[in-house]
């Protein structure tokens, strides 16, 4: 699988990458190291984790997998944000929390280091210069190789790429929002931004949180799904179930793959492939075959025809994502 830098870095990346958010959760460790493995040999190089999934136990499992392979041949990244205790100071972009936060992380995974630590969400409580020093004496101590940020807005990411410059710290490399044919807010202020400033985009929730398979229909969860499974209350997924205007959409979507011959999930990781902008699309899987098939995105010839059939189905205006 080809590879490409990740924003102004020297960091080579797959276009897709493999997640641990909830997919570690349905199957445990043995399932989780099938998939990663599956992935890994497969090309993928870029795996993706957070304190928060499972309140750490993701990364367990992601460092007791990775024990058998060469970490220099992998790419790590994992987060810091949400609360991982009830103590007032174990959240937040903080200097303790962030320095306190990756020492969990990495000796949760088992490494000496992650390439990519990324600021989970913006943290208004806490002054942009401090958070931005952090991560710079952290990359200067060797425990983090590049930082990034999720779900921020193009407003943050100019103003972190002016403190970083003024204090002669390394600009984020990566920016990681939610994108999909349901939900496509990114366009208008943080895609151009990142493509302004030199950084990557590595985007989560191709498929909606499992909505573009395919498999849910009004009134009805499908057995095995992640809804039925886990829940997810509060969700994306939570609102485009119940929302009429998700399901036409789907609707239409559907008749595209139809019409060009494609799988429907396969045409929705495609469709986040055609962005210039993007560096890699997250997959998030509990099956291998369900890698294998997203995995043929990448073969797909994106036709100014099937761009403008996609850009018709996916008219309206964009679902909120949580």
């Amino acid at each position: 699988m080809e590879t490409q830098t990740l924003g102004r870095s020297g960091l080579r990346v797959t276009p897709l990458a493999f997640g641990s958010w909830l997919t570690f959760s349905q199957g445990g460790l043995k399932n989780a190291s099938k998939m990663v493995d599956y992935a890994l040999e497969r090309g993928i190089n870029l795996l993706d984790t957070a304190d928060i999934y499972d309140n750490g136990a993701a990364e367990s499992m992601l460092g007791r997998i990775l024990t058998k392979r060469r970490r220099q041949h992998i790419v790590i990244a994992t987060k810091v944000y949400w609360n991982m205790s009830d103590d007032s100071n174990d959240w937040g972009l903080s200097r303790k929390h962030i320095f306190e936060s990756i020492d969990g992380s990495l000796q949760r995974m088992q490494t000496d280091y992650v390439d990519l630590y990324q600021c989970h969400r913006f943290d208004p409580t806490v002054p942009l210069d401090e958070t931005i020093r952090a991560m710079g004496d952290l990359i200067r101590m060797g425990k983090v190789l590049y930082w990034g940020t999720s779900c921020w807005t193009g407003a943050q990411l100019h103003e972190a790429c002016e403190i970083a410059d003024r204090l002669n710290v390394p600009r984020p490399i990566s920016e990681q929002p939610p994108y999909n044919m349901l939900s496509r807010q990114i366009e208008e202020d943080v895609l151009p931004t990142c493509a302004e400033l030199d950084i990557g985009v590595i985007n989560w929730s191709p498929l909606a949180q499992g909505f573009l398979s395919g498999k849910y229909s009004p009134g009805v969860i499908p057995e095995g799904s992640r809804k039925a499974q886990l829940g997810l209350s509060g969700m994306f997924l939570d609102q485009v179930i119940s929302n009429d205007k998700a399901y036409d959409r789907l609707g239409r979507i559907k008749a595209v793959a139809q019409q060009f011959g494609i799988e429907l999930p396969v045409l929705a990781v495609a469709w986040c492939l055609r962005r210039p902008e993007l560096t890699s699309v997250i997959l998030g899987a509990s099956k291998i075959s369900q890698i294998e098939q997203n995995i043929k995105a990448l073969e797909i010839e994106w036709t100014a025809e099937l761009d403008a059939a996609c850009e018709s189905a996916c008219s309206g205006d964009p679902l909120q994502t949580v």
